[in-house]
Protein backbone atom coordinates (compact mmCIF):
# COMPACT_ATOMS: atom_id res chain seq x y z
CA UNK A 1 0.00 0.00 0.00
CA UNK A 2 1.29 3.43 -0.71
CA UNK A 3 2.14 5.82 1.76
CA UNK A 4 -1.17 7.85 0.67
CA UNK A 5 -3.18 4.78 0.44
CA UNK A 6 -2.33 4.06 4.00
CA UNK A 7 -2.75 7.91 4.69
CA UNK A 8 -6.52 7.53 3.58
CA UNK A 9 -7.27 4.21 5.11
CA UNK A 10 -6.37 5.76 8.42
CA UNK A 11 -8.91 8.61 8.12
CA UNK A 12 -11.42 6.28 7.83
CA UNK A 13 -10.61 3.24 9.55
CA UNK A 14 -8.82 4.32 12.72
CA UNK A 15 -12.34 6.00 14.51
CA UNK A 16 -13.86 3.69 16.23
CA UNK A 17 -16.64 1.96 14.01
CA UNK A 18 -18.21 -0.82 13.78
CA UNK A 19 -17.83 -3.75 11.09
CA UNK A 20 -21.46 -5.60 10.03
CA UNK A 21 -21.36 -9.09 8.79
CA UNK A 22 -23.52 -9.08 5.47
CA UNK A 23 -26.70 -10.58 6.91
CA UNK A 24 -26.86 -7.02 8.71
CA UNK A 25 -25.87 -5.29 5.40
CA UNK A 26 -28.20 -7.19 3.56
CA UNK A 27 -30.89 -6.48 5.90
CA UNK A 28 -30.20 -2.77 6.50
CA UNK A 29 -29.73 -2.13 2.45
CA UNK A 30 -33.51 -3.95 1.43
CA UNK A 31 -34.72 -1.26 4.77
CA UNK A 32 -32.76 1.41 3.22
CA UNK A 33 -34.75 0.94 -0.47
CA UNK A 34 -38.01 0.75 1.43
CA UNK A 35 -37.29 3.97 2.68
CA UNK A 36 -36.34 5.86 -0.07
CA UNK A 37 -39.81 4.88 -1.85
CA UNK A 38 -41.58 5.88 1.65
CA UNK A 39 -39.92 9.14 0.77
CA UNK A 40 -40.65 9.83 -2.91
CA UNK A 41 -44.26 8.40 -1.46
CA UNK A 42 -44.26 11.52 1.28
CA UNK A 43 -43.27 13.86 -1.41
CA UNK A 44 -45.70 13.15 -4.53
CA UNK A 45 -48.46 11.55 -2.43
CA UNK A 46 -51.83 13.30 -2.96
CA UNK A 47 -54.12 10.88 -0.40
CA UNK A 48 -56.82 12.58 2.01
CA UNK A 49 -54.92 14.45 5.81
CA UNK A 50 -56.37 11.52 7.47
CA UNK A 51 -54.68 8.86 5.39
CA UNK A 52 -50.93 11.23 6.22
CA UNK A 53 -51.57 11.22 9.96
CA UNK A 54 -52.45 7.53 10.35
CA UNK A 55 -49.19 7.02 8.09
CA UNK A 56 -47.19 9.46 10.33
CA UNK A 57 -48.27 7.58 13.45
CA UNK A 58 -47.09 4.16 12.17
CA UNK A 59 -43.66 5.63 11.10
CA UNK A 60 -43.11 7.24 14.84
CA UNK A 61 -43.42 3.34 16.11
CA UNK A 62 -41.28 1.95 13.23
CA UNK A 63 -38.52 4.65 14.14
CA UNK A 64 -39.45 4.01 18.36
CA UNK A 65 -38.69 0.25 17.37
CA UNK A 66 -35.57 1.03 15.42
CA UNK A 67 -33.88 3.41 17.61
CA UNK A 68 -33.94 1.20 20.56
CA UNK A 69 -30.43 -0.29 20.30
CA UNK A 70 -28.34 1.88 18.57
CA UNK A 71 -24.65 2.38 17.27
CA UNK A 72 -22.54 5.52 18.21
CA UNK A 73 -21.79 6.36 15.12
CA UNK A 74 -22.13 5.18 11.06
CA UNK A 75 -20.70 1.71 10.34
CA UNK A 76 -16.91 1.46 9.05
CA UNK A 77 -15.48 2.32 5.38
CA UNK A 78 -13.29 0.40 3.77
CA UNK A 79 -11.56 0.37 0.11
CA UNK A 80 -13.58 -2.00 -2.34
CA UNK A 81 -11.42 -4.44 -4.46
CA UNK A 82 -11.64 -1.96 -7.46
CA UNK A 83 -9.84 1.11 -5.38
CA UNK A 84 -13.43 2.84 -4.58
CA UNK A 85 -14.20 3.84 -0.64
CA UNK A 86 -16.64 1.87 0.54
CA UNK A 87 -19.20 4.19 2.08
CA UNK A 88 -22.20 1.71 3.75
CA UNK A 89 -23.76 5.12 5.04
CA UNK A 90 -22.44 8.21 2.59
CA UNK A 91 -25.02 9.99 1.39
CA UNK A 92 -24.21 9.65 -2.08
CA UNK A 93 -23.18 5.98 -2.54
CA UNK A 94 -24.31 4.70 0.77
CA UNK A 95 -26.94 1.50 0.01
CA UNK A 96 -27.65 1.98 4.00
CA UNK A 97 -28.12 5.68 3.84
CA UNK A 98 -32.61 6.02 3.10
CA UNK A 99 -30.76 10.16 1.59
CA UNK A 100 -28.83 8.07 -1.04
CA UNK A 101 -29.72 7.78 -4.57
CA UNK A 102 -27.60 5.74 -4.06
CA UNK A 103 -25.12 6.04 -6.94
CA UNK A 104 -22.87 2.93 -7.65
CA UNK A 105 -19.17 4.14 -8.83
CA UNK A 106 -16.87 2.28 -10.98
CA UNK A 107 -13.17 2.27 -11.78
CA UNK A 108 -12.00 2.24 -15.59
CA UNK A 109 -8.71 1.10 -16.31
CA UNK A 110 -7.78 4.64 -17.66
CA UNK A 111 -8.63 6.10 -13.93
CA UNK A 112 -11.74 7.50 -14.26
CA UNK A 113 -14.37 7.41 -11.56
CA UNK A 114 -17.87 7.06 -13.42
CA UNK A 115 -21.37 6.35 -12.75
CA UNK A 116 -24.55 5.79 -14.51
CA UNK A 117 -27.71 6.84 -12.62
CA UNK A 118 -31.14 8.65 -12.47
CA UNK A 119 -32.17 11.11 -9.59
CA UNK A 120 -35.69 10.61 -8.66
CA UNK A 121 -38.17 13.90 -8.02
CA UNK A 122 -36.93 13.95 -4.22
CA UNK A 123 -33.81 15.93 -5.75
CA UNK A 124 -35.89 18.19 -7.02
CA UNK A 125 -34.57 22.20 -7.15
CA UNK A 126 -36.37 24.25 -9.83
CA UNK A 127 -39.14 22.61 -11.60
CA UNK A 128 -38.50 19.55 -13.34
CA UNK A 129 -34.60 19.47 -12.82
CA UNK A 130 -31.78 18.16 -9.87
CA UNK A 131 -30.54 20.68 -7.09
CA UNK A 132 -27.50 22.44 -7.98
CA UNK A 133 -25.86 21.36 -4.59
CA UNK A 134 -26.95 17.47 -5.28
CA UNK A 135 -25.28 17.98 -8.19
CA UNK A 136 -21.87 19.31 -6.32
CA UNK A 137 -22.22 16.68 -3.83
CA UNK A 138 -22.23 14.17 -6.12
CA UNK A 139 -19.15 15.49 -8.31
CA UNK A 140 -17.62 16.15 -5.24
CA UNK A 141 -17.62 12.42 -4.07
CA UNK A 142 -16.71 11.13 -7.81
CA UNK A 143 -13.99 13.68 -7.75
CA UNK A 144 -12.46 12.03 -4.83
CA UNK A 145 -12.88 8.93 -5.76
CA UNK A 146 -10.74 9.69 -9.22
CA UNK A 147 -7.81 11.05 -6.89
CA UNK A 148 -8.03 8.02 -4.93
CA UNK A 149 -7.90 5.48 -7.82
CA UNK A 150 -4.77 7.86 -8.86
CA UNK A 151 -3.05 6.95 -5.83
CA UNK A 152 -3.13 10.93 -4.64
CA UNK A 153 -5.88 10.57 -2.06
CA UNK A 154 -7.31 13.15 -0.02
CA UNK A 155 -10.17 15.52 1.41
CA UNK A 156 -11.85 18.14 -0.55
CA UNK A 157 -9.93 21.54 -0.24
CA UNK A 158 -11.94 23.27 -2.79
CA UNK A 159 -14.17 23.07 -5.60
CA UNK A 160 -15.64 24.78 -8.37
CA UNK A 161 -18.12 24.15 -9.93
CA UNK A 162 -20.11 25.32 -13.52
CA UNK A 163 -23.41 24.96 -14.09
CA UNK A 164 -23.75 24.39 -18.25
CA UNK A 165 -27.35 23.74 -18.75
CA UNK A 166 -30.31 22.89 -15.79
CA UNK A 167 -29.62 19.10 -15.03
CA UNK A 168 -32.72 17.18 -15.73
CA UNK A 169 -34.07 14.21 -13.22
CA UNK A 170 -36.10 10.86 -13.94
CA UNK A 171 -34.07 10.16 -16.52
CA UNK A 172 -30.21 8.61 -16.96
CA UNK A 173 -27.36 10.44 -16.28
CA UNK A 174 -23.99 9.79 -16.12
CA UNK A 175 -21.15 11.28 -14.25
CA UNK A 176 -17.36 11.05 -14.71
CA UNK A 177 -14.20 12.02 -13.20
CA UNK A 178 -10.43 12.17 -13.68
CA UNK A 179 -7.23 13.46 -11.77
CA UNK A 180 -5.56 16.34 -14.47
CA UNK A 181 -2.38 16.82 -12.35
CA UNK A 182 -0.67 16.40 -8.71
CA UNK A 183 1.40 19.55 -7.70
CA UNK A 184 2.77 17.76 -4.16
CA UNK A 185 0.13 17.04 -1.51
CA UNK A 186 -2.76 18.48 -3.83
CA UNK A 187 -4.55 16.43 -6.47
CA UNK A 188 -6.85 18.70 -9.19
CA UNK A 189 -9.66 16.58 -10.43
CA UNK A 190 -11.88 17.80 -13.13
CA UNK A 191 -15.38 16.31 -13.59
CA UNK A 192 -18.67 16.60 -14.91
CA UNK A 193 -22.32 15.21 -15.32
CA UNK A 194 -23.73 14.97 -18.67
CA UNK A 195 -27.17 13.54 -20.41
CA UNK A 196 -27.65 11.21 -23.12
CA UNK A 197 -26.59 13.67 -25.60
CA UNK A 198 -23.38 14.01 -24.10
CA UNK A 199 -23.70 17.64 -23.24
CA UNK A 200 -22.30 18.59 -19.77
CA UNK A 201 -24.74 20.11 -17.91
CA UNK A 202 -22.53 20.47 -14.93
CA UNK A 203 -18.72 20.35 -14.54
CA UNK A 204 -16.37 20.67 -12.07
CA UNK A 205 -12.39 21.44 -11.05
CA UNK A 206 -11.66 20.06 -7.69
CA UNK A 207 -8.75 20.26 -5.39
CA UNK A 208 -7.49 17.63 -3.06
CA UNK A 209 -5.18 17.94 -0.25
CA UNK A 210 -3.62 14.77 0.99
CA UNK A 211 -2.92 13.79 4.60
CA UNK A 212 0.00 14.29 6.45
CA UNK A 213 -0.81 11.79 9.27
Amino acid sequence: MTGAGAAMRRVFTDMDRQALDPEQIEALAGLSARVRELVEAVVLTDVPVADIEAAADRIRAITEGLDFARRPAPPVADLDGGGIVRQLASPVTGPLNPIAPPIEMVALPDGTARTTFTLSPVYEGPPGFVHGGVSAMILDHLAGSAALLNGTPGMTASLELRYRRPTPHSVPLTAEAKTDRVEGRKTFVEARIFGADGRSTVEATAMFMMPTR
